[in-house]
């Protein structure tokens, strides 16, 4: 039965029909088939939502849209430049530092993708790089998003996992966001030395470095209060997220006074559409985990584990490649819902760290936001270079393969995880 819903699924998705669609097509025909009452799918799918700290998500997502509408991605982008922009290959280079920057702001490699790539493609074509190369090192650096706290996927991971908090979640973000981010700049010097890239000639002065810092401070404020909110225990992880918003508002309106109070209505429904279709995905990929649960998949698949990968290093190792998989063929929130559930009970008595495996998990599915067949960053990219699918493919494994080495270094080192929260905490 688990296997046909599989296959349901995966022929679902092939036809076209949108993520939580399909997830809802499938768990309505499952509960018909197994003979439930209709009527539990709308109360699982309002319990799976009605949960407090989810009101960090609009708001999270929220003061990212309005700090990337207020044009704060433009300052970030010319700080990057005078960092960098003497090295070989400077303009990717640039693409990723502010991707690593730009993650603080908004949580998401969507907004990441479609905000910074509509800026950074046009730059790098004109400065003389390849598209394909333009748009694959885009999609590449916008798995940043999710990584460098804040983080809507760390919310939803510590809320689904239920062993973990939000704050050390977000904390043990960022030595693999910085590792991940350090490894695609390697990639992009090599590959810029070979394909001959140019750099820029002038090398920015202490002066032009100190200005253009002072313009980017706004930006790197707000991860700085957002934490330090949290870890000194002024507000909590959902509250921050409402100072996150009102921080966003002064500075586009009253610092930068690059947005206007009539602005700020169009932001909302654009907040209002992204979080619906994230909510909806959580809504429908509850019923869907509930009925895995009942056909008792979760125990099966830990009996599974504890009999052929019995150790720490095989259990690891099997859940790297499932979830590698499983972020090729479900959208990341879906993959966190159904997954975290029936392989976060195995970790825990196995031993392993709930954050350091938190942090394996939300690693595995983000870089599958940027793998075939259903990795979304790959089609938001698609669509902002006007390029095909099948040349961002092949551009962008190199960038891929060096994702997955971070990821396993991560995931057999969790000193690298778990130093951060430990210090703090």
């Amino acid at each position: 039965m688990q296997f046909t819903i599989l296959l349901g699924f995966i022929l679902l998705l092939l036809l076209g029909i949108p993520v939580g669609f399909a997830i809802g097509v499938l768990s309505t025909s499952t509960f018909i088939i197994l003979g439930k009452s209709l009527l539990t799918i709308p109360q699982k799918m309002f319990t799976g939502i009605d949960i407090f700290t989810f009101l960090a998500i609009p708001l999270f997502i929220l003061a990212g849209q309005i700090m990337n509408a207020s044009e704060i991605s433009k300052r970030i982008l010319t700080f990057s430049n005078n960092l960098v922009g003497h090295i070989t290959g400077s303009l990717s280079l640039v693409n990723v530092l502010a991707s690593m920057l730009f993650a603080g702001l908004t949580g998401s490699a969507v907004s990441d993708a479609a905000g910074l790539g509509s800026i950074e493609i046009p730059m790098m074509l004109e400065g003389g790089y390849d598209l394909d190369f333009s748009a694959a090192i885009t999609a590449a650096s916008a798995v940043l998003g999710p990584i460098i706290p804040p983080s809507v996927v760390m919310i939803l991971y510590a809320i689904i996992a239920g062993n973990v908090s939000v704050s050390d979640m977000f904390l043990a973000g960022y030595i693999p966001g910085i590792l991940l981010g350090l490894s695609l700049m390697v990639v992009c010097y090599f590959i810029s030395k070979k394909k001959k890239y140019p750099k820029k000639e002038h090398r920015a002065g202490l002066k032009e470095m100190i200005i253009s810092f002072y313009q980017t401070l706004p930006a790197l404020f707000m991860p700085i209060i957002i934490l330090g909110g949290i870890l000194s225990g002024v507000f909590t992880a959902t509250e921050s997220a409402a100072i996150a918003v009102l921080y966003a508002i002064i500075v586009a309106i009253f610092f930068l006074k690059t947005l206007k109070f009539r602005d700020l209505p169009s932001i909302f429904l654009e907040t209002a559409k992204t979080t619906s279709s994230v909510l909806f995905i959580v809504a429908v990929s509850t019923v869907l985990a509930w009925i895995l649960t009942v056909m008792q998949l979760p125990q099966r698949m830990a009996a599974y584990f504890l009999s052929y990968a019995n150790t720490t290093f095989l259990f690891l190792l099997f859940s790297n490649i499932l979830l590698l998989i499983t972020g090729c063929l479900l959208d990341l929130t879906a993959g966190l819902i159904i997954m975290v559930p029936i392989l976060s009970p195995v970790a825990t008595l196995l031993g392993i760290n709930p954050l350091h495996f938190g942090m394996v998990v939300v690693l595995n599915l983000c870089i599958g936001l940027i793998t075939p067949p259903v990795g979304m960053v790959l089609f938001v990219t698609s669509n902002v270079a006007k390029i095909s699918l099948g040349r961002i493919f092949k551009a962008i494994m190199p960038f891929v393969v060096v994702e997955i080495l971070v990821l396993f270094l991560i995931t057999y080192v969790p000193v690298l995880t778990t130093f951060v929260p430990k210090l703090f905490n």
